[in-house]
């Protein structure tokens, strides 16, 4: 191997390492599921205008690329549009509200998330330990939710 071709070939590796060290460190695509809602969901999902900073957080690209998800910072804060009503809850279940917007936490679970309810598209909203305390995160996403997303008729979850 010549001199030449051996610099270029530790210039490869050097440019390959940093290629793994920028996507362990966050800067490429998250995986977020895509939820699969009516057409009527889809189109108020599909509304929604959300920051391109969260909690100090950059936004960044989801695979697959949707207009129903997004995601801030590493590890990623993730948000789902168009979910279905969550499993576990229920008339009776407490809700927390945050700037007229009724949340629904399972905190139990490590990263916990929240999902927006009494609204005509259920959004979801995956809130790691690092970004602490979570209601921040609900603070800076609600506008745009509470802008996009009308409310249930009252009492309706």
């Amino acid at each position: 191997m010549s001199e030449r071709s051996a610099a270029a070939h530790r210039s490869l590796a050097v440019l390959g390492c940093l290629a793994l060290f920028a996507a362990a460190c966050g800067d490429g695509t998250v995986q977020v599921p895509v939820p699969n809602p009516d057409a009527a969901t889809r189109r108020l999902c599909q509304g929604l205008r959300l920051p391109e900073k969260v909690h100090g957080q950059k936004r960044r690209d989801t695979s697959p690329d949707s207009p129903l998800t997004a995601a801030w910072g590493s590890p990623a804060i993730a948000l789902r549009c168009g979910v279905p009503l969550p499993a576990t809850l229920r008339q009776t279940s407490e809700l927390v509200t945050i700037n007229g917007i009724d949340w629904f936490g399972q905190p139990s679970e490590r990263p916990v998330t929240f999902t927006a309810v009494g609204r005509q598209a259920y959004v979801e909203v995956t809130v790691p330990p690092k970004y602490n305390p979570a209601g921040d995160v609900l603070i800076e996403l609600g506008p745009a939710i509470k802008a996009t997303i009308p409310a249930k008729p009252e009492g309706q979850i």
